[in-house]
């Protein structure tokens, strides 16, 4: 049984919705923690609609902080624990993915994950295992998890642009080329990259440009 995810939205500038951008937070936050982002490139994206659902468990001791699944080397679970949430969460996204693109009348072609930290774990995993291929996966400041699972298992190769700050101390800049090598490895002619200058664990100007651009080329905009 899939559990609700509760979302955020922004309607398209242009009162007509063509595409979809699905924002997925990183632990501890929100949606709303990345919904903002939607009036800097709504501008840029009129037709399009910015959706952002809180992960399903919220953390205790944070009253507005969600995860998508437990960090064990954050909050002491275990990596049995970590590997069934994160299997829950991958089934509740889905199913809110699904639900979404029925309700907007869209196609899978018209939808790009958006992720940060979490956030673009959880978009690397679950868009090559959709049967159908979205139009793009933007991942901030993430890694890829279970790399070696990645060639059985990928069901489509959308096109991925990875972005990291070269001073993450969160998150290690070398899960960059981490990914995007195992993502070459399993097939992918679609892998694009930028490297932040100077920037932590967070999203920067030049980061957010690239992303519109690539954005804007995958809805064909």
């Amino acid at each position: 049984m899939t559990r609700v995810l509760t979302a955020g939205r922004k309607e398209p500038v242009s009162g007509s919705t063509r595409s979809v951008v699905v924002f997925l937070h990183g632990y501890g936050a929100n949606g709303a923690d990345l919904l903002g982002l939607a009036d800097v490139l709504g501008e840029h994206l009129p037709d399009t609609l910015f959706v952002a659902p809180d992960a399903p468990e919220s953390i205790p001791g944070m009253p507005f902080g969600y995860q998508w699944f437990p960090i064990p080397w954050l909050d002491g679970s275990s990596e049995e624990e970590a590997a069934r949430g994160m299997a829950a969460a991958v089934d509740d996204l889905n199913a809110f993915l699904d639900a979404l693109l029925v309700d907007e009348d869209l196609l899978p072609e018209q939808m790009v994950l958006f992720g940060f930290s979490q956030g673009t774990m959880m978009s690397l995993h679950v868009a090559p295992r959709r049967e159908d291929e979205i139009a793009g996966v933007v991942g901030f400041s993430g890694r890829l998890l279970n790399p070696e699972l990645l060639g059985d298992e990928v069901q489509s190769r959308p096109p991925v642009l990875l972005v990291h700050g070269d001073a993450d101390d969160v998150v290690p800049v070398q899960s960059l080329p981490e990914a995007a090598e195992a993502l070459q490895q399993a097939g992918w002619q679609e892998v694009y990259a930028h490297i932040m200058k100077g920037t932590a664990h967070g999203i920067a100007p030049d980061g957010l440009s690239v992303a519109l651009a690539f954005m804007r080329d995958k809805c064909g905009l």
